[in-house]
């Protein structure tokens, strides 16, 4: 590998980094909901940098980023921490269809309209999982009702498409703004593992 391949690897590798720390400290900025069940639900701005991820950093690295700062989020809050794996594997799915729908094409996430497609795709992919997850865990696992179930379902629902709604609105004109700053920067050839 030449030093200079090996330049843009390190490079990328700090801007999954960076954005995975993004992930994780956005889902700080939360109004929390008591409704839907034991844990409530929010409405946060973690998908926002999630979306994020995905437009600049491509499918794979960004749904790592997306994935480990959920999950570390979820490690430092003992209501979470016992499902961090989960918020892993489905953050990192939601970032992943993102940035492969973003991506593809050689658009590399600087299509409008790809773009808003692509975050509609990984809302709604996180959406179904999450909402999956929780109608195994409260039908079949934990045994409630199908009323109480939908109880719980509808407003956590509710909840979910409103914060996929606001990620995919602040998301991608942000996703622009920040693609020229990093132009202007001469960074943006980083932002994948191609390089120049």
């Amino acid at each position: 590998m030449s030093e200079k391949n090996q330049k843009n690897k390190v490079i990328f590798i700090c801007f999954v980094g960076l954005m995975a720390a993004l992930c994780m400290v956005s889902n700080y900025l939360q109004i929390r909901l008591p409704i839907g069940g034991d844990l409530g639900t929010r409405i946060h701005f973690g998908n926002v940098f999630c979306l994020l991820s995905g437009y600049l950093l491509g499918g794979v690295g960004g749904g790592l980023a997306a994935g480990i700062g959920a999950a570390v989020f979820d490690l430092t809050d003992p209501v979470y921490a016992p499902e961090f794996y989960i918020t892993f594997a489905f953050k990192f799915l939601m970032a992943f269809v993102c940035g492969i729908i973003a991506h593809a094409g050689k658009k590399e996430g600087k299509d409008f309209g790809r773009n808003v497609i692509a975050g509609i795709a990984g809302q709604l992919t996180y959406v179904v999982l999450y909402l999956s997850k929780t109608f195994v865990v409260k039908y079949w696992i934990e045994k409630n009702d199908i009323a109480t179930v939908w109880t719980m379902l509808i407003p956590k629902a509710a909840t979910s498409l409103t914060n996929g709604a606001i990620a995919v609105i602040v998301a991608v004109p942000l996703a622009f703004a920040l693609r020229k700053a990093l132009e202007a920067a001469h960074l943006e050839k980083y932002l994948s593992l191609r390089g120049e």
